[in-house]
């Protein structure tokens, strides 16, 4: 199956998938496969899912409880999200504001998000340093670029909050400094920035944690897809076609290449979303001058359907937006040249750069949008990062451990609640076109 054509809600198996045709595949060669898994075999904890957080739920298991584990992987470490998303590291996850979450729990609630936030972000820099991940990590910095003014009145009512609520350090950026010193942006008109947040190559840094957890004697078997998850007398038997892993306890981390029917706990209570990613041709210091393309820093806009951008270390500018709603329209052109055209109307002196790149792949999003970090009855699973995985899986991983070990976790909405049905599960995909087209009409007139 071409793996654009890929689709969680309408294949039975996401078995059989190629190596991401991402930019960042053309950054490594790619590695050698693992062995898969074969004959029967037992292990204290299953991790299933080879991205960020299966690998990061594994290593820390192994690394700081000491659990025995190991990690199962449909396909090749770096295939699914985490070798196809766009390398922001973000404080943040869902579409939730601060204020908003202290108006549904309370302050300290929205407080003790923020600092599991801030933990995320911290962890990944960490990682990379200690365990020297040659990912590419760029400056410091995320800029929140307002799309019209009425936006731009909520920045600044957001940046106050973030510095007098929750101690935070949120800096408003007027339209003519965005301009001076970050970005001549034509359809900015100011900016929130948060001083920590960076941009990096995730298929590399996905990579760097592979090592990471065979560095502590973790087995990660590739090209084991699991076809039937059966519980019975508190254990649990993991089939795939080659063999069958017999566990106490079982993760899984695949978030939206999660299988549509896997297991009760999760079915029909996430909405894979497609985004599509394009990559320019390196820009010329010329080009760069008359972009007024000033700094790396990642970059996000306020629309509902947002775009989001930053110019790579070989002075390629990555953008990108929303895909297709289904998985067998992704290819389809229309999608790159509305990229191409959003990029345009950011920054016109290079609308008609070549693209070297084009791609797509799958993000999860929970109704309630936020993520859930969750375990119970010896199964847990991290879903819903909306697109924030690449910081947010660090922290999810680690908590998972920490419960399987049986840690107490912080008492937030993170970690204590399930995640939450989707009402008519079946109409996901209809509710998803209203809500596009809903999303266009308020982010072009209001």
């Amino acid at each position: 199956m071409n793996p654009n054509h890929y689709d969680p809600l309408v294949a039975d198996s996401p078995a059989n998938q190629n190596w991401p045709d991402s930019y960042w595949s053309t950054t490594i060669n790619q590695p050698g496969a693992n062995k898969h898994l074969a004959g029967p075999i037992q292990t204290d904890v299953a991790v299933i899912g080879a991205g960020f957080t299966g690998l990061l739920t594994a290593y820390y298991l192994a690394s700081h409880f000491n659990i025995d584990c190991c990690v199962i992987e449909a396909n090749s470490v770096g295939f699914g999200a985490s070798g196809r998303n766009a390398g922001f590291v973000l404080k943040g996850s869902g579409r939730l504001g601060y204020s908003q979450m202290a108006k549904r729990w309370d302050l300290d609630t929205a407080k003790g998000i923020y600092d599991e936030f801030t933990q995320a972000v911290d962890r990944v820099s960490g990682l990379i340093s200690t365990h020297e991940i040659d990912c590419e990590p760029q400056e410091k910095g995320y800029l929140k670029v307002a799309h019209n003014h009425k936006a731009l009145n909520l920045l600044r009512g957001a940046a106050q909050y973030i510095s007098t609520h929750l101690g935070g350090e949120a800096e408003f950026i007027s339209k003519v400094r965005l301009a001076d010193e970050f970005m001549d942006h034509h359809q900015a008109f100011g900016a929130l920035r948060l001083k920590d947040g960076f941009g990096l190559n995730p298929l590399k840094l996905v990579l760097g944690y592979k090592r990471m957890v065979e560095n502590q004697g973790v087995t990660i078997y590739e090209n084991s897809c699991v076809k039937q998850w059966i519980e019975e007398s508190g254990r649990h038997r993991l089939i795939t076609e080659q063999g069958e892993l017999l566990a106490n306890k079982v993760i899984t981390a695949g978030n939206a290449y999660t299988p549509k029917e896997f297991n009760p706990r999760i079915d029909s209570k996430f909405l894979p979303i497609l985004s599509n990613i394009i990559v320019t041709e390196p820009l010329s210091q010329e080009e760069l001058l008359n972009a007024g393309l000033r700094t790396r820093q990642v970059t996000m806009d306020t629309r509902i359907l947002k775009y989001y951008y930053r110019l790579l270390p070989d002075n390629r500018l990555l953008f990108g937006g929303r895909g297709a709603i289904y998985g067998k329209d992704a290819a389809d052109p229309i999608y790159t040249q509305r990229l191409r055209y959003a990029l345009g109307q950011c920054f016109p002196s290079i609308a008609d750069k070549p693209l070297s790149h084009s791609w797509t792949g799958w993000i999860a999003a929970a109704i309630d949008d936020m993520p859930h970090v969750y375990t119970r009855g010896g199964s847990g699973y991290s879903l819903g990062y909306c697109g924030a995985g690449v910081s947010f899986s660090a922290q999810a991983g680690f908590r998972l451990a920490q419960s399987i070990a049986g840690v107490e976790l912080p008492s937030l909405p993170l970690y204590t609640n399930p995640l939450p049905h989707f009402p008519l599960p079946r109409l996901r995909r209809v509710g998803q076109w209203g809500y596009y087209h809903y999303g266009w009409m308020r982010d072009r007139y209001c």
